[in-house]
Parts: C-alpha cells; structure tokens; sequence
C-alpha cells in the first residue's frame, strides 16, 4: 500500500494526473488509458457519478484509500478523485495492486 501511494505522489510531481471531480469527469471520455483513484470515504453523490463514467469509459477504479492518505500522497487536501493518465504509471499501479 506504501509503495502505492510513494508512486502516486510521483506521478503527481511529474504532473500526469488529474485533481477534482469536475475536471476528472471531463479528462475521462479523452483518454484510452485512465486510473481514478476514489476515496473509500468520498460522498455517495461522487462515488456514483464517478463510477458511472468510469464503467462507461472503462476505467479502472482503486478505492482502498481515504481522503487523508490521497491528499497526504499528493500534497495536497481534501482530494477525493484522482485520475491518472499516463500509461507507464497506470501498469505500475496495477503490478503494485496484484502484488
């Protein structure tokens, strides 16, 4: 989980994510390789539409952290959605999350 959230904050420093829910539900439709990371604690109003677009576009969805542990990752607070676009981090997610 550890090396989960180490690979995020690299990924937000190389900036190849995207932050808000606003602003993720747009990148969604635009890009073939998408990873939303959703928060375990986000609001039944965000976790629905984000999981709707996410099944529509056939993105994959981590939702084992919480609000706390994202924002802390990233540097930032209060971030419940966060997209991730490039295709290198996204393979390296999966072989942390299959480990």
């Amino acid at each position: 989980m550890n090396k989960t959230l180490n690979l995020l904050g690299l990924a937000a420093r190389a900036r190849m994510i995207t932050l808000g829910e606003e602003f993720v539900l747009k990148a969604l439709p635009k890009g073939p390789h998408n990873l939303v990371f959703l928060a375990s604690d986000a609001g039944k109003n965000i976790s629905g539409k984000i999981i709707n677009k996410t099944d529509t576009y056939g993105a994959l969805v981590i939702n084992t952290f919480t609000t706390d542990e994202l924002s802390k990752a990233i540097g930032k607070e209060n971030r419940k959605v966060i997209l991730v676009t490039d295709k290198g981090f996204i393979d390296k997610f999966k072989e942390y999350m299959n480990s």
